[in-house]
C-alpha cells in the first residue's frame, strides 16, 4: 500500500481505486487513469490491501456491514480518507489522498469573499457540489483563516477525520464519527453544549442533522456544512423535502433568517494542462435572497444572483465566463459544465469588452 500510495502521490493523483480484476487506477484532475506497468488485482491481492490498512476492529465491521468508512495515515507520507464497499461478492477499495498541510484561500484559488464569510459570528453556510468537487478542502481552508485570523472554539463532526489542524488563535476540536461519537446528530447536540462558536458538519445527511444545525445557526453560533447538490435552488428545495410536509412553511421562514451564504462548486480542469480550479457559484443570503426563500419562490433566486455582483455574488456561468476571461479554463471545458450554453456564451463576450 506504502509504493501504491507514492505512486499516487508522484503523479499527484487525488484518489487511488482498487478493485478485483482491474489494475490498480489513479484519479488525476478528475480523470481515471489505470496504472498500466500494474497488473489487474486479484480478489486475494485486494484483501490483502484491506489486511493491510484496517485494524480488526473495522475489519469486523466490514465484514458485517460490507461498507466501510475510515482515515488511514502514513507518517511523513500521507493521510487518507478510505471507503471500502462489496460488489459482486469480492472487496472495493477507495482512497481519498490528503495533504498534510491545510491549503489556503489563495492556493485553492476560492473567491475573496470565503474569507469574509468564514469571519462572520452565526449563520448557516451550506458548502455544496458533486462529490470530489473540493467542498472539504474549501471549508479546511476557511476554518484555517479563521485559525489564523480570529480566537474561536472551533468543533468539527467528520466521518472520518480528513485534515489536521493545529491550534493557532483558534482552539479545533475534532471529532470523528464512530472513534469518538456515535454519530452526526448526536455530536452535535453535544457539541452545542461545549460552548462552541463555530460548528463544522462533514455532512448534513438526515432531516435531524439538518434539524440541529438550523436550532445551533438560530441560537448564535456559525454553522458550516456540506450538501450534495449543484446549485442554490437545488439546495433550498433539497432542505425544504427533507422535512414534512406541515414542516415545510416553518423551515423555509427559519431559513430565510439564519442563512448565510451557499457556495457551490465545481472544478475545472486548467487550460495549461496542471491541475483544476473551481468555479464556484455563490448566493449571499441579503434581504431580496431572505424575503423569495420566505415566500417559497426558489426559481427566482438565480435572477437575484445574476444582478447581485456587487455583493459578491455570482452564478456558475459568471464564474466560468471570468475563468475564461483569464485564460485560466480552455471553452471546451467551460461549455462541458453549464446547462445554459447561449447564456454563457453571452456573458463571455461581454466579459471580452
Amino acid at each position: 500500500m506504502k509504493e501504491l500510495l507514492e505512486l499516487a502521490i508522484q503523479y499527484r493523483a487525488s484518489d487511488l481505486h482498487l478493485t478485483v480484476s482491474s489494475k490498480p487506477t489513479l484519479r488525476i484532475d478528475g480523470n481515471l487513469t489505470p496504472v498500466e506497468e500494474l497488473k489487474p488485482l486479484s480478489p486475494k491481492e485486494v484483501e490483502g490491501y484491506l489486511d493491510e490498512i484496517a485494524n480488526p476492529e473495522r475489519r469486523e465491521a466490514y465484514n458485517k456491514h460490507h461498507e466501510l468508512d475510515f482515515a488511514y495515515s502514513i507518517p511523513g507520507l500521507t493521510r487518507c480518507r478510505v471507503n471500502v464497499l462489496q460488489q459482486r461478492s469480492s472487496v472495493s477499495i477507495a482512497i481519498r489522498l490528503i495533504p498534510f498541510g491545510i491549503p489556503t484561500i489563495e492556493n485553492l484559488n476560492l473567491p475573496a469573499i470565503c474569507k469574509r464569510l468564514i469571519l462572520r459570528p452565526s449563520g448557516l453556510i451550506l458548502m455544496t457540489g458533486p462529490t470530489g468537487s473540493g467542498k472539504s478542502s474549501t471549508i479546511a481552508a476557511m476554518i484555517e483563516h479563521l485559525n489564523v485570523t480570529k480566537a474561536c472554539n472551533v468543533i468539527t463532526i467528520e466521518d472520518p477525520i480528513e485534515f489536521v489542524y493545529s491550534n493557532k488563535l483558534s482552539l479545533i476540536l475534532q471529532r470523528d464519527i464512530g472513534e469518538d461519537t456515535d454519530s452526526f446528530g448526536s455530536a452535535l447536540m453535544h457539541a452545542l453544549r461545549h460552548d462552541p462558536d463555530v460548528i463544522v458538519l462533514g455532512e448534513i445527511r438526515d432531516l435531524d442533522t439538518m434539524t440541529i444545525a438550523v436550532r445551533a445557526a438560530e441560537t448564535g453560533h456559525l454553522v458550516l456544512g456540506t450538501l450534495h447538490t449543484i446549485d442554490a435552488s437545488q439546495t433550498i428545495n433539497r432542505i425544504v423535502d427533507m422535512f414534512p410536509g406541515l414542516q415545510q412553511d416553518q423551515i423555509r421562514n427559519q431559513l430565510s433568517l439564519v442563512l448565510s451564504a451557499i457556495v457551490c462548486q465545481t472544478l475545472v480542469p486548467r487550460a495549461d494542462g496542471v491541475g483544476r480550479v473551481p468555479a464556484c457559484e455563490i448566493m449571499i443570503a441579503n434581504m431580496p435572497i431572505r424575503n423569495t426563500i420566505r415566500e417559497g419562490r426558489i426559481h427566482q433566486l438565480y435572477s437575484i444572483i445574476q444582478v447581485s455582483k456587487k455583493e459578491g455574488m455570482q452564478t456558475l456561468n459568471q464564474a466560468l465566463a471570468d475563468l475564461l476571461v483569464k485564460g485560466t479554463i480552455s471553452e471546451e471545458q467551460a461549455f462541458l459544465r453549464t446547462n445554459m450554453l447561449e447564456e454563457l456564451r453571452g456573458i463571455y463576450e461581454s466579459y471580452k469588452h
